[in-house]
């Protein structure tokens, strides 16, 4: 492996980072079954950055684990001599401490350059080793501060960021059967996708300078690769909205009904098939809008429906169908700022009032009699409004007529 690169003059942006995994197994040794390390390899573009040793220790298939950990020295000795007997079968302190682990993780030996040697990365990098290495019957162990060994500070900092718990003074240990380590992944995930937005900038920080957000307010968010992928979604569910409707006509819909017009606010199930075309061709016009220059921003209320469902939708491909997104964007530059779904759900509407069409302890909310809608002023909630254009001066062309006449 060659030395872990400084790069002095570059933020720490999470966004170019990957990792390499390598893992030697020779076909027939018995004392390879038990103990399976790789060489993580942390690279940025094609420089190698730094690297970690990930070491699994598999209760079942080791003959004796404690002696077989210890054989590799370092700390997964340490590891083996505080969480398994002589015999090599767990310690109650250790079954106490778990819920339902049967085998280990030990992730050590971090080494990583400046100025990817952040917490916040490492642990984004840990949690990624953790997702391809082990399923909910792990336990997963860290060095502690006072450990020795390469990196064992940050990786401790690092662990308690994914919630990781001290088993004692020199491990920390994470049970991936519980939920708790999940919502912490989950955490430093989203806050290294928003460091990656804004090109390596922690925008958490205390020292961080709103100047760096990049014109979001004010629309930015719209980038041209994230209009392509959004105007795909708003597309997918047109040809799905006028599939239904064509298929219900003007049949009702139970709660709980299928589909995507029975995955609408209540209020809106038991509407004709008039009221569906008109539903059905928001997704179009925002589509269209998608594909011009003019400023975009749902009309009325169904186009902010059409709006929440096609931003999910989005985020869905995104997750989803990452080869069809890549294949749609190919030949537009790539922008920091690209498919930040909770961004556009953010910052693209007026308001969230439909959403509240959802509760069902809101019932009736839509009505301008009641007290609650009155007070916080909401409009065309009741579904015969919902295309009705919140402002008259901004009112589509009413002879543009419908995809499916």
């Amino acid at each position: 492996m060659t030395d872990p690169v400084t790069m002095p003059d570059t933020k720490a942006d999470p966004g170019v980072l990957g990792l390499e995994f390598r893992h030697a197994h020779r076909l027939i040794d018995a004392s390879e079954e038990g103990v399976q390390t790789w060489r993580v390899d942390i690279v940025a573009g094609d420089k190698t950055v730094g690297s970690l040793r990930a070491t699994r220790g598999l209760y079942w298939k080791a003959d004796n684990l404690r002696e077989r950990m210890a054989d590799e020295q370092a700390f997964l000795a340490l590891v083996a001599e505080q969480l398994l007997d002589h015999d090599g079968k767990f310690l109650p302190a250790f079954e106490e401490f778990v819920d339902m682990a049967s085998s280990l993780l030990v992730v050590d030996e971090l080494s990583i350059a400046s100025p990817w040697n952040d917490p916040w990365i490492v642990a984004g990098l840990a949690s990624s080793v953790i997702d391809r290495l082990t399923d909910n019957q792990f336990a997963v162990v860290f060095p502690h501060t006072a450990s020795p060994g390469t990196g064992a500070a940050l990786l401790a900092d690092a662990a308690t960021l994914l919630s990781a718990e001290p088993f004692s003074d020199e491990l920390l240990i994470i049970d991936t059967a519980l939920a708790a380590p999940e919502e912490a992944a989950h955490r430093v995930r989203e806050r290294l996708r928003e460091r990656a937005r804004h090109g390596g900038s922690d925008p958490f920080s205390d020292d961080w300078d709103e100047d760096e957000e990049d014109g979001a307010e004010d629309g930015g968010i719209l980038t041209p690769r994230t209009k392509i992928v959004l105007r795909m979604a708003l597309q997918d569910l047109s040809d799905q909205a006028w599939e239904e409707a064509t298929a219900l006509g003007d049949e009702p819909l139970p709660r709980g009904a299928d589909g995507l017009f029975g995955s609408l606010p209540p209020v809106t199930l038991r509407q004709d098939a008039t009221w569906r075309s008109h539903m059905a061709r928001t997704f179009d016009d925002l589509a269209s809008d998608l594909s011009s220059e003019a400023e975009f921003e749902p009309l009325c209320t169904g186009e902010e429906m059409a709006l929440h469902l096609g931003i999910a939708r989005a985020r869905h491909l995104t997750r989803n169908q990452p080869r069809r997104v890549r294949d749609s964007v190919e030949n537009v530059p790539e922008h920091r700022r690209d498919f930040d779904w909770a961004a556009c759900s953010e910052l693209l509407f007026q308001d969230h009032d439909v959403l509240m069409l959802f509760d069902n302890s809101l019932d009736g909310i839509e009505s301008s009699d009641t007290q609650v809608n009155q007070v916080l002023g909401m409009v065309s909630l009741a579904a015969q409004d919902w295309f009705d254009t919140f402002d008259p001066e901004q009112a589509r062309n009413p002879a543009r007529g419908f995809r499916h006449e």
